[in-house]
């Protein structure tokens, strides 16, 4: 059991919508939660690390590209109990949309696979629950899904 599990307080997270000629980057999960679902590329914040920080040095961790962040965010919370009812992980997400700017998706221990997706193929994925709405809303609010 990792000290995310079960914790005693929510654990502040990022997650970033890379976009890069119209499709966004989706990561296959390599650990719990969601170990095999498909999401966002992201994970949680460290202590003296700004936001912002945090989801470049995620991004450059879990798939090893290189993003422009955008103004654009959302907040998300993912509270996920056990068979018992007991909070198991309890995260805090906020959500940046970023612009690709260099290297090739790799897959890492965070994320098991890496891929470019169109937007209107997200939903033949088996991704986390919310994240393909989530990232059609922020690609519009952005304006970068037609680029």
């Amino acid at each position: 059991m990792s000290d995310r599990e079960y914790p005693g307080r929510p654990i502040l997270a990022v997650g970033t919508i890379v976009v890069r000629n119209g499709c966004v980057l989706v990561a296959r999960r390599g650990r719990a939660p969601s170990r095999g679902k498909w999401s966002v590329p992201g994970g949680a914040v460290d202590v003296g690390e700004s936001l912002e920080d945090a989801a470049r040095r995620e991004i450059r961790e879990e798939c090893g590209i290189e993003v422009e962040l955008t103004d654009t965010l959302e907040v998300i919370q993912r509270i996920t109990r056990d068979d018992a009812q007991r909070i198991r992980f309890h995260y805090v997400i906020v959500d940046f949309v970023a612009r690709w700017l260099s290297g090739e998706p790799m897959p890492s221990e965070e994320a098991s696979e890496v891929r470019w997706v169109r937007p209107e193929d997200l939903d033949g994925l088996d991704m986390t629950a919310g994240t393909a709405d989530v990232i059609r809303r922020l690609l519009r609010k952005s304006g970068l899904a037609a680029r």
